[in-house]
């Protein structure tokens, strides 16, 4: 089953076994809206890459309501579900397609988030992504990836995977739920974060950081 597939598949339960499968969830998005310097009134331009049903698209809004979203997801399944979140908010923009190859034209954006869709990408993707993402953001924009990072040691790697099984498997997640979230894990592509903060770097980001890490659980910082 391809990505698309997968996610499809899952749309109408992502949001309510996310707690379960991310076992730092409050300190993960929690840290990367803390990082954001805007006013609670402000229009912030902020582009959603791999939204999902818009989950992360939520998290901020509930912090910046005047926020002006453009939510793109290849998955029609999962942009449906944004749009019935979404549905009283006419600030918010949606385009079902391939964030990678979409023809932005002339936007702009001051915010890029996304959230465990990058690492879904091939090394070179991820590189080209980062580059895309630096021409998109205004002077002093920001971007923020809470993702997945690949440890550069086998040995470290295996005792991440082993820790989040570990929790995914007390969380109460039905046994079938947890079989199809180890499938799902087919589909990735991760790559370590040593090598992600360098790609930032070379797309032109002069301020990056990791600002946290929970195992592979790791919130990307980048700056214009």
């Amino acid at each position: 089953m391809n990505i698309k597939a997968q996610f499809d598949a899952i749309a109408k339960d992502y949001d309510r076994q996310r707690r379960q499968l991310i076992p730092c969830f409050d300190d993960y998005y929690g840290l990367a809206l803390d990082t954001l310097p805007y006013p609670a009134d402000a229009p912030i331009r902020t582009l959603d890459i791999g939204c999902g049903t818009g989950l992360f698209s939520a998290l901020l809004l509930a912090r910046y309501p005047q926020a002006r979203l453009t939510l793109i997801d290849l998955s029609d399944q999962m942009l449906g579900m944004a749009r019935q979140r979404f549905a009283e908010n006419g600030n918010i923009r949606y385009i079902l397609g391939d964030y990678t190859r979409h023809d932005w034209q002339d936007d702009t954006f001051d915010l890029v988030i996304s959230a465990l869709s990058i690492h879904h990408l091939p090394a070179q993707n991820k590189a080209a992504l980062y580059k895309t993402v630096h021409t998109l953001l205004a002077p002093r924009g920001i971007f923020i990836n809470a993702d997945q990072a690949l440890s550069p040691s086998p040995d470290i790697e295996t005792m991440h995977s082993a820790l989040w099984k570990q929790s995914v498997e007390r969380s109460g997640l039905p046994p079938d739920q947890i079989a199809k979230a180890y499938e799902r894990i087919l589909c990735d592509d991760p790559s370590t974060m040593e090598e992600q903060l360098q790609w930032l770097r070379d797309a032109g980001f002069p301020h990056v950081d990791c600002i946290y890490k929970y195992c592979h659980f790791t919130v990307f910082y980048a700056r214009k």
